[in-house]
């Protein structure tokens, strides 16, 4: 049990940095150099599917690093559970506002006020990216260190 949990914990959180790293450095970047319309059209079935795969994944990842730290292996772990557990309320608490705003009805979005908002998104998404960077480190340090 405790090296499932772990493989887990790790796999789902390194599957997870994976994802959010490559918004940040190739996706949003991508969709940045077209026109703000084409930008804030392509970011929003992007963010739908994106969350549809990331959101279990810091879910169980959290979860089997708790069990992991629960089945006797040391704090690190825990901590590792606590930063990937951490995108869960930095995405509701801090992104979503933005996520709203550029999902509302009636938004123009070819606005200046859109091409503002898909930069702020880029920029809080990528708290994400570090959070689970540094879960991933985290987890695979204390894999092979065993």
């Amino acid at each position: 049990m405790l090296q499932f949990a772990q493989f887990l914990a790790t796999w789902c959180c390194c599957v997870f940095t994976g994802a959010a790293v490559y918004i940040n450095l190739v996706e949003h970047p991508a969709r940045m150099g077209c026109d703000t319309k084409t930008a804030a059209t392509v970011w929003a079935p992007s963010y739908k599917r994106a969350t549809a795969m990331q959101a279990p994944l810091a879910v169980l990842s959290c979860i089997a690093g708790i069990l992991t730290w629960l089945l006797g292996e040391g704090v690190i772990w825990l901590a590792g559970a606590c930063l990937i557990g951490l995108v869960v309320p930095v995405t509701f608490l801090v992104i979503m506002p933005t996520n709203r705003r550029l999902l509302a009805d009636g938004r123009d979005l070819a606005s200046a006020e859109t091409r503002t908002l898909l930069k702020t998104w880029g920029r809080l998404h990528a708290i994400r990216s570090v959070l689970s960077l540094l879960a991933s480190v985290i987890f695979l340090v204390s894999l092979l260190s065993a």
